[in-house]
C-alpha cells in the first residue's frame, strides 16, 4: 500500500509538473510552430535584403566607372584646351610679327620670302611667304607658278609649273599668310640658272620675285 501511495504521488507531481511547463509557455507565448514560421520569414527578408544590397553596390560601382571615365575625359579635353591656347597664342604671335614686316599701309598681296636650293643634282627645293596687307576680311584665292631658267644641251631653256596634271598643289588660299614649299624634278643634265615665280590672281600677275642659283 505504502508503495502504490508513493506512485500516486509521483504521478502526480509529474503531471503537476507538466501542467506548469505547458502553462509556462502558454503564459510566455512560446510557439514552436510559430518561431519556425517567424525564422522563415526572416530566412526570406534577409535574403531580399542581400539582393537589395547587391544591387546596390553594382549600381554604385557602375556609378564610380562613369565617374571615373568622365574624370578622365574631363583631364584629356582640359589638356588639349591648354594646347589649342598655346598654339593659338603662337599663331597670334606669328601674325603679329608678319604684319610688323609689311610696310605702312602695304595693301594686295606681297612676296615677304622666296628662297631655292639644289638638294640632289636633279631636285629643287623652294621656299614661299606669302602675306596679304592691308584690313582684308577676304581671303586670298588663286595660285602660283614657277618659272625656272635652265642650262642644258648647251642652251639656255625655260621650264614653266605648275604643268596640267599638278594644277591642283599650287593653288593659294590665304587670308593673312601663308607658307609654301616644294621639291621639284630637274631633268638630267640640265642645270638651273634662277627661278621666278608668279603670284596669280584668276590669271592676273599680283605678284612675282626671282632668285638666282
Amino acid at each position: 500500500m505504502r508503495a502504490i501511495f508513493i506512485a500516486i504521488v509521483v504521478g502526480l507531481g509529474g503531471a503537476i509538473a507538466m501542467w506548469a511547463y505547458d502553462a509556462g509557455r502558454s503564459f510566455t507565448g512560446f510557439n514552436p510552430g510559430a518561431t519556425k514560421e517567424q525564422l522563415a520569414t526572416l530566412r526570406e527578408q534577409l535574403q531580399q535584403v542581400s539582393a537589395e544590397r547587391d544591387q546596390f553596390q553594382t549600381t554604385v560601382n557602375a556609378a564610380e566607372s562613369r565617374l571615373n571615365i568622365e574624370r578622365s575625359f574631363q583631364a584629356q579635353l582640359t589638356e588639349q584646351i591648354k594646347n589649342l591656347e598655346a598654339e593659338n597664342g603662337k599663331l597670334k604671335d606669328d601674325l603679329s610679327f608678319f604684319e610688323g614686316l609689311l610696310p605702312a599701309g602695304a595693301q594686295g598681296v606681297a612676296i615677304r620670302s622666296f628662297r631655292v636650293e639644289m638638294v640632289e643634282p636633279t631636285q629643287l627645293r623652294y621656299r614661299l611667304l606669302l602675306m596679304q596687307g592691308g584690313k582684308s576680311n577676304i581671303d586670298f584665292t588663286g595660285n602660283y607658278q614657277l618659272v625656272l631658267t635652265l642650262f642644258q644641251n648647251g642652251k639656255n631653256a625655260m621650264m614653266t609649273l605648275p604643268k596640267t596634271e599638278s594644277a591642283a598643289s599650287f593653288r593659294l588660299s590665304f587670308k593673312h599668310y601663308q607658307r609654301v614649299e616644294g621639291v621639284l624634278d630637274i631633268p638630267e643634265g640640265a642645270t638651273v640658272k634662277s627661278v621666278q615665280v608668279k603670284v596669280l590672281e584668276k590669271g592676273a600677275l599680283r605678284a612675282q620675285q626671282s632668285e638666282n642659283l
